[in-house]
């Protein structure tokens, strides 16, 4: 996996522990809430799932999110809000960059 992406004011804070291949990721705890700054270096297919309430805006490359089984594609500057509960899955292409907000304390476990 190569360097990190991020400058060095996201790239202080620690990888989260993301059981996906070829993401590069920084998590930034926000009392109740986490911040994940994420690159993707390969494709991935994320399956159908749900967890708590979810944000997110794209930073680089695009992303298919589906949502209770409607596809929408996702490009530089496009944003997204899943509220808790909601079935989605994606599609992510490789540069594919954002940043999510997770409302939840302990989405992700620090590396």
């Amino acid at each position: 996996m190569k360097e990190s992406c991020f400058p060095e004011i996201i790239d202080r804070h620690p990888s989260a522990k993301i059981l996906l291949e070829g993401v590069i990721s920084r998590l930034v705890q926000a009392g109740n809430q986490q911040f994940i700054f994420m690159e993707f270096e390969k494709d991935v297919e994320v399956p159908t799932h749900s967890h708590n309430a979810q944000w997110g805006v794209v930073l680089e490359g695009e992303m298919e999110l589906t949502v209770n089984g409607e596809p929408r594609i996702l490009k530089k500057g496009d944003s997204y809000f899943l509220e808790k509960g909601v079935l989605h899955s994606a599609k992510i292409k490789a540069g594919y960059k954002d940043l999510t907000l997770f409302d939840e304390a302990d989405r992700y476990k620090a590396q």
